[in-house]
């Protein structure tokens, strides 16, 4: 593949191959795809769940994402030529990821993300498909190989298990830097393309986690306005504030540990300007949770700027309301003290 920038006088200029390796490390094509999934799969997105993530025999995956209908997608990334042991580590990756059941990948994912909000939760908002299909949580295993060069032996190898049922994807790619310095990517299957769409664990890495004063930043007039009253009740309240990759979680804290009570978003995450409700964790950690979750979810459908957000409730911000936030607040004044007088589970 040839590729050209056109300069002022109307002539091309060439964009020049380069070996990825000797630019960068594996560590960066691994950034690069974690921020970019859907243009190394074309337009197949992928929820990248979590990185260098440990397996039980102290090996670790590159990347590992969650697909539409709830598959895992193991990544291995080569900066240069795939080597013979490629597909090898990728099937020993894939015999770990098979036991996992969707309380083990929702750990790595909070682990990953920094977020408390649930996997199934995020996965419903990143592919919007709340009112669709089903998800059948790991249910098939992907395994993808991105790479510069894939050899000869890994195409031959990866068609053969392909025949044999075996989900293998190789995506080749190729860099690009012209004489501004300016550096581009292209990818493409090489082995899989046509049907790539189908029917006690942590990880090494952690997306960095933001701060009010960051979070803030982000949000229009609206957002300013509630999520500034929303932490001023929660100065005054006591409550503690645990921030994620992107937004934040309120708690009520208790003598050995703490109880998430909602969560809030940024204009740019998957959720939009939103303030979400935290029922799994009540329901998780606190006496009688039932009648505590039938309450608060009572409550705020009374006030009708909370619509239904798979099993919770949200509020997506496009106002400034002081009747809304002061309605919201009251709320969660009234769940706190149930929540106290109940108590947490031991």
């Amino acid at each position: 593949m040839k590729l050209f920038t056109i300069n002022k006088e109307g002539k091309f200029v060439k964009f020049k191959e380069r070996e990825f390796k000797k630019e960068n490390k594996e560590i960066d094509l691994e950034v690069l795809l974690e921020n970019n999934p859907e243009y190394f799969f074309e337009n197949n997105k992928i929820l990248i769940i979590g990185r260098q993530v440990t397996t039980n025999l102290n090996t670790f995956i590159d990347l590992i994402g969650i697909d539409e209908l709830g598959n895992s997608v193991v990544i291995e990334l080569k900066r240069d030529k795939t080597p013979r042991e490629t597909l090898a580590q990728l099937i020993e990756y894939a015999s770990f990821i098979d036991n996992l059941d969707y309380e083990q990948l929702n750990e790595i994912f909070q682990n990953y993300s920094g977020e408390e909000v649930g996997l199934e939760q995020y996965h419903k908002q990143y592919y919007q498909n709340e009112k669709s299909q089903n998800v059948s949580w790991n249910k098939n295993s992907k395994l993808v190989i991105v790479a510069q060069d894939i050899s000869k032996e890994i195409k031959q190898t990866s068609l053969y298990l392909r025949k044999k049922g075996i989900d293998v994807y190789c995506v080749e790619f190729k860099y690009f830097v012209n004489n501004s310095n300016i550096k581009m990517i292209s990818s493409d299957f090489v082995v899989g393309d046509e049907e790539f769409i189908r029917q006690k664990v942590k990880s090494e890495t952690q997306l960095p986690k933001t701060t009010k004063d960051k979070f803030v930043e982000t949000l229009n007039d609206n957002g300013k306005f509630v999520f500034n009253r929303l932490f001023e009740f929660a100065n005054k309240e006591n409550l503690m504030l645990r921030w994620g990759s992107m937004g934040f979680s309120l708690n009520l804290p208790f003598e050995n540990g703490f109880v998430g009570l909602c969560f809030g978003y940024p204009p740019n995450s998957v959720f939009k300007q939103s303030i979400y409700t935290g029922f799994e964790e009540i329901t998780k950690k606190v006496n009688n949770s039932e009648k505590i979750i039938s309450d608060y979810r009572a409550e705020l459908v009374s006030q009708k700027n909370f619509e239904v957000g798979g099993k919770n409730l949200k509020w997506v911000i496009t106002k400034k309301s002081e009747t809304e936030i002061s309605n919201f607040m009251e709320t969660l004044n009234k769940i706190i003290n149930k929540i106290r007088i109940e108590g947490v589970k031991k």
